[in-house]
């Protein structure tokens, strides 16, 4: 049995298997998944699990180099911004309109679903390596 870091098996193969410049997608609970994207579906109920609760347990796992985030974050969701420039300080990012953020979303490997209700709270992350240059 693993005794640490991410026990959900099906998130925790898809991890191991990205490869540098793969994308993926943390979203709130409401965050449409586009056709053919695998969902890792890990709400419970509303809150439930968080995004940053999420984000921290991925984080531990992955080497992340680049962020995109819709805009709109900017006026709804200042206190998970500033969590998330935080998380992952000093590493590139960009941000999109939300309607372009969910086009975006057709392209990553796969989706982590979480209990978020909150606004705003959704990320696509590249993967980065984790071996020095």
């Amino acid at each position: 049995m693993k005794k640490s870091g991410i026990i959900n098996s099906q998130l925790a193969g898809l991890i191991a298997g990205l490869g540098h410049k793969d994308t993926f997608l943390i979203g709130d609970a409401g965050m449409p998944i586009p056709k053919g994207v695998e969902i890792v579906d890990l709400a419970l109920c509303g809150g439930v699990p968080t995004f940053e609760q999420v984000m921290d347990a991925v984080l531990t796992e992955t080497e992340i180099e680049y962020y995109i985030l819709a805009e709109e974050i900017l006026v709804k969701n200042q206190r998970l911004l500033n969590y998330i420039h935080k998380s992952l300080n000093g590493v590139e990012y960009e941000m999109v309109p939300h309607v372009d953020f969910k086009e975006l979303t057709k392209n990553v490997k796969f989706a982590i679903r979480t209990g978020e209700f909150t606004p705003y709270p959704n990320i696509i992350l590249r993967a980065g390596v984790a071996f020095p240059a």
